[in-house]
């Protein structure tokens, strides 16, 4: 008997080890697998995720009830992993009140970096800054954690190394310690500096653009100057390449932002630098051949536009196939409208400009014709174009090294203000 007893209780002790580790992830996600949804694991998270995710772009242009309507339609097809830049107050109070009782089911990337103004978005490592940003993001969300808590956007190798040491970092790695953050991830245009932050060690996620457009930049080079696509590589960055490598070998995961080229250009052959048109689910077949891509992310202001991404889980596979698509693209295309992806990381503005919307309007008017309606909707803002005072604080912080005064120079003459 004693033996037995000798053999059992470290038995025990494992089973109920193993249940008491079931039962606090549970807490952390209770999502049951949609039938019609493709899942993958979100690298050494363990978490499975959707391979189509939801993207905070249009929250900001719709109520709380077509928020409820959006984010129940979300996770009712199985779309379990959310991505929350953002800090304006209406984008994140309208999400949590789309959650409502349902904030278990979705995996939420939520960035520490964003602050809120009281006018724009802008990023900062002032931890005072982020302590204040990330709360908000937990009280109007109504949660006390957050599953992968980003280090927002990371485009410059310099940025990285100055975290070293930094109370920020101290901060992030706080976060966790806590339980506030579960796992630890970060944001990033610029494939070298993704690189560095992966061989790190710190962190389990990686957000990254990735598309076929950008793959065929060299590091270093701005994906929308048309200087560079005169000089496209005919394969994908070797940068790239290892960076893909590097998070599948280690099991560091990709969630891809921009896998339509920001703004859906790659859908439109006139605004594509590719100038060849794929469609969307080209466009995500790609992202999703990579192994170490779990998730690509989309954005949407109402529940119907979903099921224009999600087409994806029922094409064909001739409908999914992009390389005929990319063998017709010529290596001296050009970068098309002038750069903007409409990301609004060149905010804030010291005059209050919304750039982004500036931007847009102008590449439309530019497309099809300056009709009455943009003339009408490029009234309506705030500022306009000619309030630009030529600071450049902008296009510092622009991932893709648009020439913003430049367009602001030239959206003025347009729309005459």
């Amino acid at each position: 008997m004693k033996k037995i007893h000798t053999i059992l209780l470290p038995c025990l002790a494992i089973v109920c080890a193993v249940l008491l580790l079931t039962a606090c992830n549970s807490k952390s996600n209770t999502f049951k697998e949609n039938p019609d949804m493709e899942y993958r694991t979100l690298g050494s998270t363990g978490l499975r995720v959707g391979v189509i995710g939801l993207g905070c772009g249009g929250f900001d242009e719709i109520d709380s009830a077509t928020s409820r309507e959006l984010v129940t339609a979300a996770l009712d097809r199985g779309m379990n992993c959310m991505d929350l830049y953002d800090a304006n107050p209406k984008v994140r109070s309208n999400i949590g009140y789309g959650l409502g009782d349902r904030r278990k089911e979705m995996i939420i990337q939520g960035h520490i970096g964003c602050w809120w103004n009281g006018d724009s978005y802008e990023r900062t490592r002032d931890v005072d800054k982020c302590k204040k940003g990330f709360e908000d993001l937990l009280t109007r969300l109504n949660t006390d954690y957050i599953d992968i808590g980003m280090m927002h956007i990371f485009d410059k190798m310099e940025d990285w190394k100055a975290v070293q040491g930094s109370d920020y970092l101290q901060y992030v790695k706080d976060l966790k310690a806590q339980g506030k953050i579960k796992h630890i991830g970060v944001s990033s245009h610029n494939a070298e500096v993704a690189l560095a932050i992966a061989k790190s060690g710190l962190v389990e996620v990686i957000m990254f653009s990735l598309n076929p457009a950008f793959d065929r930049v060299l590091s270093g080079k701005s994906p929308w100057d048309p200087e560079t696509f005169n000089n496209m590589l005919p394969g994908i960055d070797p940068v790239r390449v290892e960076l893909y490598d590097y998070c599948a070998q280690h099991n560091i995961a990709i969630t891809v932002m921009k896998a339509y080229g920001g703004g859906d250009r790659l859908l439109d052959a006139e605004k594509s630098p590719l100038k060849v048109a794929l469609t969307r689910d080209q466009c995500v077949a790609y992202a999703l051949a990579k192994p170490c891509v779990a998730v690509s992310f989309c954005s949407a202001d109402n529940a119907n536009k979903l099921d224009e991404y999600l087409h994806y889980l029922k094409a064909t596979e001739e409908e999914k196939d992009y390389n005929a698509v990319l063998n017709r693209q010529t290596a001296q295309a050009e970068a098309g409208t002038g750069g903007c992806t409409y990301c609004k990381h060149c905010a804030p503005c010291p005059v209050g400009i919304d750039i982004a919307k500036v931007n847009e309007l102008y590449d439309e008017a530019q497309k099809d014709g300056l009709s009455a309606q943009l003339a009408a909707e490029y009234k309506q803002l705030a500022h306009h174009a000619g309030e630009c005072v030529e600071c450049g604080a902008c296009e510092e912080r622009c991932p893709f090294s648009v020439p913003v005064r430049e367009r602001m120079k030239q959206a003025e003459a347009l729309f005459g203000y």
